[in-house]
């Protein structure tokens, strides 16, 4: 077994969510649990942070390594999905999993595999655990996947858990109220560890105080601690570059610089520096911290967010595709100078978009386009829906040919955003 044969036993052989979705869901830990067991517990063998959402995660998780990583600690990090390489859910000190490891862990476990047939997902994450422990990290940061409490990253005892902030996505697996998503997410608090939620929510803030009460978890609403002011935001050759200022309760202000210059960044940060101020200052201090999230994109290889793909038309992609992800998008790119605004967008068909439709700009000109997965929802359904709610636009039969006719239409001084989905924004990337 080659690389190449090796991907494909990975990608046909076990059910990925990201490509058939609900088929590949597991509602519980056994399979994970399994692999730990046969893998000799790697889980077990290296610290880590643990982080759940609805959004942000990845950006909190991208910058807490990159933090990390300036500070000299080897610094796993698990995310997923990846954009264009499987490589990228696996990294150390940035460098992504080396083709000779996956094949290693594949070609060693092949026959357990086989027999207990885990998802994609179950596996993926099994693999992180034994290259992380194999190396010797002195801490990994863990994204989880999907809700909290039934997701197979699940399986740690962390130094701290983070819960970003909770909206509504994935309803079907995780519930259809904000309640009972955060009840999922709220899977992550263990006992005795102590947990920070990025956001005070009315409807959640309660589930999350009497879950660490019970698991006798100490608490911080990061929210309560800091302001974040949003100082400038530069367009640069290479990108975007956000000034933003912290005041903390004692009124000390300090100044960071971002190259993730979405407005919706700054609840992530304010998140980043309590954990950081929690975890301790004598490790990270303001120069280390200052520039692990200024050099989060070369210390980490993050893309996506807010990603400038090119100038003169501007063209930005996001991977936000839920409906509060969507309209910190939207709401950011009515702030940018334009003449036409031309939006490339597509989604998954198990997704309800009824939402997401109703609060997409009506002043702009669609180019509707299907990812080339299984679950990608088909650009014509896509198209006579948007049609319903004031939308113009055109059905394109690849995210290629949507972009490339939007760069076609657009004059220099007119705005092109590419969002929807994870799948559309890693196939112009």
């Amino acid at each position: 077994m080659n690389y190449t044969e090796c991907l494909a036993y990975l990608y046909n052989s076990l059910p990925m969510y990201q490509r058939v979705g609900a088929a590949a869901y597991k509602e519980n830990l056994n399979n994970t649990i399994a692999l730990m067991d046969y893998l000799k517990h790697p889980e077990k063998k290296f610290q880590s942070i643990h982080i759940a959402g609805t959004n942000g995660k990845g950006s909190v998780a991208h910058n807490l390594a990159s933090i990390y990583y300036e500070a000299g600690y080897k610094t796993g990090l698990y995310t997923s999905p990846h954009l264009k390489d499987f490589r990228e859910r696996i990294r150390i000190n940035g460098e992504k999993i080396p083709q000779r490891f996956i094949l290693q862990f594949v070609k060693k476990n092949k026959f357990f595999l086989d027999e207990l047939s885990p998802s994609f997902f179950e596996m993926t994450v099994a693999m992180a655990y034994w290259y992380f422990a194999k190396q010797q990290v002195d801490i990994a940061i863990i994204e989880v996947g999907m809700g909290g409490r039934l997701d197979s990253t699940n399986v740690i005892t962390p130094q701290l858990s983070i819960i970003t902030n909770i909206g509504y996505d994935h309803t079907q697996f995780l519930g259809n109220t904000l309640e009972e998503i955060a009840r999922e997410k709220a899977g992550i608090i263990k006992e005795n560890v102590p947990v920070i939620i990025g956001e005070t929510q009315p409807k959640t803030a309660e589930i999350f105080l009497q879950t660490a009460k019970e698991k006798n978890a100490p608490i911080i609403f990061a929210d309560q601690l800091f302001q974040m002011r949003k100082e400038k935001i530069l367009l640069e050759p290479d990108g975007y570059r956000m000034t933003f200022s912290t005041k903390s309760n004692d009124n000390v202000s300090r100044k960071y610089i971002t190259q993730l210059a979405g407005i919706y960044q700054l609840n992530n940060f304010r998140t980043i520096i309590v954990a950081c101020q929690y975890i301790g200052k004598d490790i990270f201090t303001d120069g280390i911290m200052k520039d692990g999230i200024e050099n989060c994109i070369e210390n980490t290889g993050f893309k996506g967010r807010w990603q400038v793909l090119q100038q003169r038309p501007l063209c930005i992609a996001d991977v936000g595709h839920n409906v509060s992800g969507i309209q910190f998008n939207i709401e950011q790119l009515l702030q940018i100078p334009h003449e036409n605004l031309h939006i490339v967008f597509g989604t998954v068909n198990d997704k309800d978009i009824t939402q997401i439709l109703s609060i997409l700009p009506k002043q702009a000109q669609y180019y509707f386009c299907k990812a080339n997965i299984a679950r990608g929802l088909d650009q014509y359904e896509l198209t006579d829906a948007a049609n319903k709610f004031g939308l113009n636009g055109k059905a394109y039969s690849s995210v290629r040919r949507a972009y490339n006719a939007a760069k076609k239409t657009s004059r220099k001084s007119d705005l092109i955003f590419v969002g929807g989905s994870t799948f559309v924004v890693a196939e112009v990337i």
